[in-house]
């Protein structure tokens, strides 16, 4: 049988027996631990919610920063190169 928490308590006011009454404070006892699991349960849920919403922003915090860097390797790069150019012109002999 399947009782809700609010039939259970109804069900104490009916029955008088003492071992009624020790089985409905049992069933009260797992509808509260059920209703403690379920809150802790919605709480991991937004923990992990929050969890992904930062990894997604370092992501992109991430691929901003090797851009970055690779526009710095590619001007290091060309600075190179136009040091390293054939010159052109008169060459002056020290």
């Amino acid at each position: 049988m399947l009782f809700t928490e609010q039939g259970v308590a109804i069900l104490s006011g009916v029955l008088k027996s003492d071992k009624a009454i020790n089985m409905n404070i049992a069933i009260m006892r797992a509808f509260v631990d059920v209703r403690k699991i379920l809150l802790k349960q919605s709480n991991l849920n937004e923990q992990l919610t929050e969890i992904k919403e930062r990894i997604g922003e370092h992501d992109v915090q991430l691929n901003e920063l090797y851009d970055a860097m690779e526009n710095l390797i590619d001007e290091k790069i060309a600075q190179l190169k136009w040091n390293d150019r054939q010159r052109i012109g008169f060459k002056i002999k020290e």
